[in-house]
């Protein structure tokens, strides 16, 4: 479902965004269009075509590769940029995103989000800022994925969970067991293996999907490598 924007009065702008001027912004919205994406619906995929800059206004979404070996790279919150490192030269999608939520999402012309960094000093520079934390974001899970043993992965996939991208304790997990199994480098049989424990020994408390954190300190000291 595509909806009008108005790019000047959108409360929901970038850091980048909200550092053009009133002539960049008018072009901004010219070459731009929403799209509401449901959940479970593709929001582009791996090894296809991309002209666009695409942004995560609202909602939640994952970045996962396709094939056997298909592996979720990142989850993430918006408002967020997707897909800068991957298209803006080669303008070819290296992995594919899906919605875990409803989700809002502007899809800005390649051609005129270059421009921008070129013309704005301002915008070039959030943009760098975005993309070191995506990176920054990426080593941390790394080194929790190859360093830490699986209760510290789930106590850390938890944590995030709660504090980056539902800012709650109690929240509804967007995903299924095999996938958080796959999120963090183990198996679905070992995930809920794990949850049990955890809501045996009350650190948390589950009921179907729905996860209520009960002590966030032990999980932070699960998540720490040894």
């Amino acid at each position: 479902m595509t909806s009008e924007i108005n790019c000047n009065t959108c409360i929901i702008k970038s850091s980048a965004a909200k550092a053009l001027n009133p002539e960049q912004l008018y072009a901004l919205e010219k070459n731009c269009v929403q799209i509401n994406f449901k959940k479970g619906d593709v929001i582009f995929k791996e090894g296809t075509f991309s002209g666009n800059i695409t942004y995560l206004r609202k909602g939640v979404v994952k970045l996962h590769t396709e094939g056997k070996a298909s592996q979720i790279l990142k989850i993430v919150k918006g408002p967020i940029y997707l897909g800068i490192p991957t298209t803006i030269e080669e303008k070819i999608n290296h992995y594919s995103a899906t919605a875990l939520e409803d989700s809002h999402l502007c899809f800005i012309h390649i051609d005129v989000f270059k421009l921008f960094i070129e013309e704005n000093k301002q915008f070039a520079y959030e943009i760098i800022v975005e993309l070191c934390k995506s990176e920054l974001e990426l080593f941390r899970k790394c080194v929790s994925r190859t360093q830490n043993n699986i209760y510290g992965r789930l106590a850390h996939a938890l944590l995030f969970f709660m504090e980056n991208i539902y800012e709650s304790d109690t929240f509804t997990l967007p995903l299924s067991r095999e996938d958080l199994g796959n999120y963090i480098n183990t198996t679905r049989e070992s995930v809920s293996r794990v949850l049990a424990e955890l809501d045996t020994k009350k650190v948390i408390e589950i009921s179907g999907k729905s996860i209520k954190i009960l002590k966030p300190e032990q999980l932070r000291e699960m998540s720490v490598i040894d």
